[in-house]
């Protein structure tokens, strides 16, 4: 049996329209992410981290090659990026997040607009995150293709994710085309942020 399996999703393809389309979200998890999946499995096959865990192959990732790298990368963003949507969304963090939110960028609205600028100025294929640093706290950064904060190949934006948004064009052209501002906003009405909260509890429990 393959070490690494496509996670079900916890909602229908259909779940989350308008603003995620059910083709799109169909597309994206049965054939993007399978994809990355079954590709993560056989780079993997024979090798020394056969058996290892994801997070701990992202963690030095360096050494094992460009497919464990985009493949266990792929496998990873998109398991984080469909648990943290649903289609009854908490629409605000609260509790520490929240305070932390406010602490490191003024207000949820300006951390929103901060991620849209990110997700805009990355150049091609790739993420935009929410990821605690190391020290506990909390900034933004945008990554090219698969990689992410977690990887050591990131030299300055190291840390954990606990919000990753896919700027990849399969993620939104179906449905946004180029307007991947729009695909952006949308984004706000399907995150669940109880998901993210739990996400960075997680976190900061473990750092601590």
């Amino acid at each position: 049996m393959n070490k690494f399996q496509l996670p079900k999703l916890p909602y229908d393809y259909a779940a989350l329209e308008p603003y995620f389309d059910q083709q799109t979200m169909h597309i994206h998890h049965q054939r993007h992410h399978q994809a990355y999946v079954d590709n993560l499995n056989k780079a993997i096959l024979g090798t020394e981290v056969e058996e290892a865990e994801l997070v701990d192959i992202l963690k030095a990732v360096s050494k094992y090659g460009y497919a464990v790298r985009n493949n266990a990368g792929g496998h990873y963003n998109h398991t984080l990026f469909w648990q943290t949507l649903s289609p009854n969304a908490k629409k605000k963090p609260t509790g520490r997040l929240a305070d932390e939110i406010n602490a490191a960028f003024g207000s949820l609205d300006e951390l929103k607009t901060k991620l849209k600028e990110a997700g805009l100025m990355q150049f091609g294929s790739g993420w935009v995150w929410l990821y605690v640093k190391y020290n506990g706290g909390l900034n933004i950064a945008a990554t090219a293709n698969q990689d992410n904060p977690l990887m050591d190949t990131q030299i300055v934006n190291r840390g954990y994710p606990i919000l990753g948004i896919d700027v990849w064009e399969h993620a939104y052209y179906l449905k946004y085309q180029n307007r991947r501002a729009d695909y952006l906003d949308a984004f706000w009405s399907v995150l669940d942020w109880s998901v993210v909260e739990n996400n960075y509890e997680s976190v900061i429990t473990q750092i601590s």
